[in-house]
């Protein structure tokens, strides 16, 4: 009996060999449509995470140059960066109107390129780095990213002989100041500044003049001390940073705004502070490969008077 049922054994094993068995197989299921199977030569097969490749970008299509509209503070200091201050548009700008149009511009059209104020940039879209220097706060500070400038306010020194605008300038420099400096989108130059400490007693008026870049900045700020000092009332025009300099230089404004380094021949009598700084982001659609820019490249452009020296193309900047 025992030989029979050996006997059987290898008559089994025999077949099986010589039909390449195998053992049970699952039922064949759907493999899930963002997967797939990966053989690794030797092992098991496993499923994989299948990234669906995005198309590749086209490097030989048109760049759309995007533009903020006349009056804007962030297209004058941008032009002005440049080296195009006073400059009109090229022929086929895109102009978009403030900064929800220029983000939304962007991020819908991956051959677009534009600029906006740093602290207004979402993660929707990708800031270039200029010159190598990335976009930051801390790069502005140190002056490593080009696209920024400083806003200022001059003022005669003799003017802060008056506790009103001496107490005025204080709060420029304390950290409600800051905050609101941080909140509006522009870059503090202050760090650890202490909190403003009012004064009950202060009553009077204040007259502040100059660039319309600052202006919309100043308005916050001075709302927020006008607040905090409910018997000061102070009263903010325009002008250009030029009536600014000459407002302060001759007394017509107790501070005068300005949108560039302080030049002193321009006001002899007057010192400046820097309120803050203006950095500026170039932008382009998340999938567009290109890292960094020039000041010289985003001049050709931007320019309309480029001609021949214009950068139409992506793989002009790409190559």
């Amino acid at each position: 009996m025992k030989k029979l049922m050996a006997a059987i054994a290898l008559m089994t094993a025999l077949a099986c060999a010589a039909t390449a068995c195998k053992a049970p197989q699952a039922p064949a299921v759907n493999e899930p449509a963002a997967f797939a199977v990966v053989r690794e030569e030797g092992g098991p097969e496993r499923y994989a995470a299948a990234e669906s490749a995005a198309p590749a970008f086209d490097a030989s299509r048109s760049i759309t140059v995007v533009a903020r509209e006349d009056g804007s503070g962030t297209k004058s200091a941008f032009m002005e960066l440049i080296g195009l201050k006073g400059k009109p548009d090229p022929e086929n700008v895109i102009i978009q109107t403030g900064t929800a149009g220029i983000l939304a511009e962007v991020k819908g059209n991956p051959a677009a390129i534009a600029y906006e104020s740093l602290g207004y940039v979402t993660a929707d879209v990708k800031m270039l780095k200029v010159d190598g220097a990335e976009a930051s706060v801390e790069n502005i500070k140190t002056g490593a990213y080009k696209l920024a400038r400083p806003l200022s306010v001059v003022f005669r020194e003799q003017t802060l002989d008056n506790a009103v605008n001496r107490a005025f300038l204080n709060f420029l420099h304390s950290g409600d100041a800051q905050a609101i400096i941080a909140g509006e989108g522009y870059v503090p130059v202050v760090d650890n500044a202490e909190a403003y400490a009012a004064d009950d007693a202060l009553t009077g008026t204040i007259h502040i003049s100059g660039s319309t870049s600052l202006k919309p900045l100043m308005d916050e700020l001075v709302k927020r001390f006008m607040d905090l000092q409910p018997g000061v009332t102070v009263n903010v025009g325009g002008g250009g940073s030029g009536q600014g300099y000459s407002d302060a230089q001759e007394g017509v404004s107790e501070f005068g705004m300005i949108s560039e380094e302080f030049r002193a021949e321009k006001a002899p009598a007057c010192v400046s502070y820097m309120v803050c700084k203006d950095g500026v982001a170039v932008i382009v659609h998340r999938d567009n490969p290109l890292e960094s820019i020039t000041p010289e490249q985003l001049k050709r452009l931007y320019d309309a008077e480029a001609g021949a020296d214009a950068i139409v193309l992506w793989a002009e900047l790409l190559g």
